[in-house]
């Protein structure tokens, strides 16, 4: 069973596999897959390692953490890293959608409360509270691992393409929330789609929410302000027609 995060709509795939044995699938509740308890016992492998993946990373680093260390802390072979996750890339990807999501349950962003609330706002003020609480969730758990990867940036070349993938899952999910905004009229009267999409993808970069916080900003400060912004850029306080 696959399933995708990102800031706001969207993100990368994650597996969960061991070898050749998939997560069990969910159908309203209900398992599937009739290997039901390898795949239990291949989930909690995945999140072994991905829980050592990321506290590695957070305590040295991207760069200076291995495969060898992360098999060692999950107790795992090094094989069975590099089969599940392909590498250090993907050990990184993973960490971080799973830090996002907060969980790895295979529950869609969209399905998710927060998401939901962001959809089911009736009011451009609204659409940009909800929104801005869900950015602040989403960036406020990926936040510590973020900040590492960062810091990192020009060490290697997964860690740029790691920024390169996240900032493009960043921009559809800005498309995503801004398609939906025009749709109801709630763009400024001569803000283009392309331009409303551009703004919401800068407000929300990481590095900015960084900054938010090392100005000593708490995290109700930094929502609150990215709503504020939101209103002030990209809603128009009353609908537009057409």
């Amino acid at each position: 069973m696959a399933f995708r995060y990102s800031l706001l709509y969207q993100v990368g795939t994650v597996r969960c596999n061991e070898g050749n044995v998939q997560c069990d699938a969910v159908d309203g509740g209900n398992e599937v897959d009739p290997t039901t308890q390898r795949a239990r016992s291949a989930r909690d492998t995945r999140r072994r390692v991905i829980d050592a993946a990321h506290h590695l990373f957070l305590e040295q680093g991207f760069p200076a953490t291995t495969i060898r260390e992360v098999a060692d802390r999950a107790g795992v072979s090094a094989e069975t890293v590099y089969k599940g996750f392909g590498g250090k890339a993907g050990l990184l990807k993973a960490a971080y959608d799973v830090a996002m999501a907060g969980d790895d349950e295979p529950i869609p962003i969209v399905d998710r409360p927060e998401v939901r609330a962001v959809r089911a706002a009736t009011t451009p003020a609204a659409a940009a509270a909800a929104y801005a609480n869900l950015a602040r969730t989403l960036v406020g758990r990926a936040g510590p691992l973020t900040r590492v990867v960062l810091a990192g940036r020009g060490a290697s070349a997964e860690v740029e393409e790691f920024v390169q993938t996240t900032d493009a899952e960043r921009l559809v999910g800005a498309t995503g929330v801004v398609t939906h905004w025009s749709a109801e009229g709630w763009l400024r009267a001569g803000l283009s789609s392309e331009r409303a999409r551009d703004v919401v993808w800068m407000l929300t970069a990481p590095a900015v929410y960084l900054m938010s916080i090392d100005r000593g900003w708490t995290m109700r400060e930094y929502r609150d302000w990215l709503a504020d912004a939101v209103m002030a850029l990209v809603l128009s306080d009353e609908a537009v027609s057409g």
